[in-house]
C-alpha cells in the first residue's frame, strides 16, 4: 500500500471493526478484497417506508486523503430515489468538501446517505417517482441485485436470503396463475354446460318430433 495512504487504511480498518461491533439499522458494507477504498454497502428499505422489502447495493470511493477528505457515493441499483452509477451530492459526499467533518466514519456516512434516501430533497443525482413506482422496484430489486458479482462475494449470507425469498415469491406466483388457470377453467365449464344442455334438448326436441311426423306418417300409409 502506497504510504500516502497508510492513513487512509489504519482508519477504514477502525471504521470497519466499529461498524461490525456497532451496526447501522438497515445497512451492511464491505470493503473490497482487493482495494480498501472501495467499499460496498447494501440498504434493505425500512418497513416504513416506499422502499420496505428492498435491497439496493451501492459504493463508497474513498481519497487517499481520508478521513480528511469525504468518499465518493454511488447508487447500483435501481431504486427511484437515486440514478445509478452516479455520484451523488450529498452533505457528505466529495459534493461537499467544505461540509465534511473528519471525526464522521464509514457509519456516519452510510447513517447520512439513508436519512436522504428516505427524504425527498432534490440534489444532483436524485430523481423523482411516486412511492408506488418505488415499491414496484423494490419488488424488483431482489432478481436485480443478486445478479452483480460485488453483492455475491462480499454478501454471501444476504444473498442466501435473498435467493431463498425469490424462490417463495416465483412460487406463490405459480400456485396463485395455477389457482387462476383454473377458476378460468371452472367458469368456462360453468358456462358451457348449460349451452351443451339447451343443444341437446333442441337435439332431443327435434328428434321427437321427427318420431312423431314419422309415425303419424306410417298410420296414414297403413
Amino acid at each position: 500500500m502506497a504510504p500516502n495512504t497508510s492513513t487512509a487504511t489504519r482508519r477504514l480498518k477502525q471504521d470497519y471493526l466499529r461498524l461490525k461491533n456497532d451496526p447501522v439499522p438497515h445497512l451492511i458494507a464491505e470493503p473490497n478484497p482487493s482495494n480498501i477504498l472501495e467499499w460496498y454497502y447494501v440498504v434493505s428499505g425500512p418497513d416504513d417506508s416506499p422502499y420496505a422489502g428492498g435491497h439496493y447495493l451501492g459504493r463508497l470511493v474513498f481519497p487517499e486523503e481520508f478521513p480528511f477528505k469525504p468518499p465518493s457515493i454511488y447508487m447500483i441499483t435501481t431504486n427511484g430515489r437515486f440514478k445509478t452509477n452516479t455520484r451523488l451530492c450529498l452533505s457528505i459526499s466529495d459534493y461537499h468538501p467544505d461540509t465534511w467533518n473528519p471525526a464522521w466514519s464509514v457509519s456516519t456516512v452510510l447513517t447520512g446517505l439513508l436519512s436522504f434516501m428516505l427524504e425527498n430533497q432534490r440534489t444532483v443525482g436524485s430523481i423523482d417517482m411516486t412511492d408506488y413506482e418505488r415499491r414496484m422496484l423494490a419488488v424488483r430489486s431482489l432478481e436485480s441485485i443478486v445478479r452483480d458479482e460485488h453483492f455475491c462475494e462480499l454478501f454471501p449470507e444476504l444473498n442466501t436470503t435473498i435467493q431463498k425469498e425469490i424462490e417463495k415469491r416465483n412460487l406463490a406466483k405459480a400456485k396463485e396463475e395455477q389457482s387462476s388457470s383454473m377458476d378460468r377453467y371452472h367458469s368456462e365449464n360453468n358456462y358451457f354446460h348449460p349451452v351443451v344442455y339447451n343443444i341437446l334438448m333442441v337435439v332431443a326436441f327435434a328428434l321427437f318430433i321427427y318420431l312423431v311426423k314419422f309415425v303419424l306418417s306410417n298410420m296414414k300409409i297403413e
